[in-house]
């Protein structure tokens, strides 16, 4: 049974205050039979509505939680509070906001979605008790390692050079208002390497101009600084030199323009206990940024759904 569909977003944004920092959580109580307590974090380039489509296919199997991650979706960064937006600070963060929401909760599923899932890896190697609190572990077109993006060597040292660069204040500053100022991103961001992909199965003009504003409102919303340090933190990744005494499933895209999948599971095979995969049918790394229910389905297929129906003993049995 699917979600309900006319569920409005704002009906399950609250305010989030933690570590100092002030932001927003989607939280949305089970719209189906499941039972369980699920913790989405989100990747890059993202906010609370942009994951509100696939927010609804989780719901059928249990609560959903969904905080914002310092610097994204309108959330106050570090810089704000004197640190820098690293991978580790961000792993820190998610461990405070775990044993803090589900302090009263025996277990939790985790679900990461790219960069996200990056986070939950690196916040189970910095806190190995929390393993215990786990019940599944959910890669959606998640990574482990620099290796596994497709770019090219030139490519990627042209990548990491600008994110270096922008990661400073003052071209931040510039960059801010002058490359993604709203006239500039609808004249020219849909040309651009990245976002080619995203717009390649838009035909319709009404469409275009629904997705563009969004994209605006992305730009917008997350912090420059941060994008530009993550990327570059990502960029650099190597999460493989310490291991986590979990199974992860790991949900892949043949179509995936970001990551050669082969190299991902390697890495993963380093890092996790088991790795199992299951495959959607998806057109890119990930669905359009205003995908609603049935556009994020396939985010979660057959195999993933069956694991998320089971009760917690089923899964341990499972394996």
């Amino acid at each position: 049974m699917m979600a309900k569909k006319n569920l409005d977003p704002a009906d399950f944004i609250v305010p989030l205050n933690i570590s100092g920092l002030e932001g927003r959580m989607l939280h949305i109580p089970p719209q189906g039979k499941g039972k369980r307590e699920i913790l989405f974090v989100y990747g890059h380039h993202s906010t609370l509505e942009r994951w509100w489509g696939l927010m609804n296919v989780l719901s059928e199997y249990g609560t959903v939680t969904m905080p914002d991650l310092p610097g994204f979706g309108g959330m106050d960064s570090f810089y704000k509070v004197g640190q820098k937006p690293t991978i580790d600070a961000m792993a820190d963060y998610m461990a405070a906001f775990i044993k803090w929401r589900y302090k009263r909760k025996k277990k939790v599923t985790l679900v990461g979605i790219s960069f996200g899932f990056v986070v939950i890896t690196r916040m189970l190697q910095r806190y190995p008790d929390l393993t215990a609190k786990v019940d599944l572990l959910i890669s959606l077109v998640g990574f482990a390692h620099r290796d596994d993006f497709l770019f090219s060597p030139t490519r990627r040292r042209v990548y990491r050079t600008t994110a270096k660069i922008l990661s400073y204040k003052l071209p931040a500053f510039i960059f801010r208002y002058t490359a993604i100022t709203a006239p500039v991103l609808r004249l020219a961001y849909a040309k651009t390497y990245n976002a080619k992909k995203k717009f390649a199965a838009v035909t319709d003009r009404e469409e275009f101009n629904r997705m563009m504003d969004f994209e605006v409102v992305l730009w917008h919303q997350n912090h420059v600084r941060t994008h530009w340090f993550t990327s570059h933190e990502f960029l650099d990744l190597d999460n493989c030199d310490r291991t986590v005494d979990l199974p992860v499933w790991h949900v892949a895209t043949a179509n995936d323009h970001f990551f050669d999948h082969s190299v991902v599971e390697q890495h993963m095979r380093v890092i996790f206990s088991d790795f199992e995969e299951a495959e959607m049918q998806l057109a890119s790394h990930a669905p359009s940024v205003i995908a609603d229910a049935e556009m994020a389905a396939p985010l979660v297929p057959e195999k993933i759904r069956r694991l998320l129906a089971k009760e917690l003993k089923e899964v341990e049995k499972s394996k």
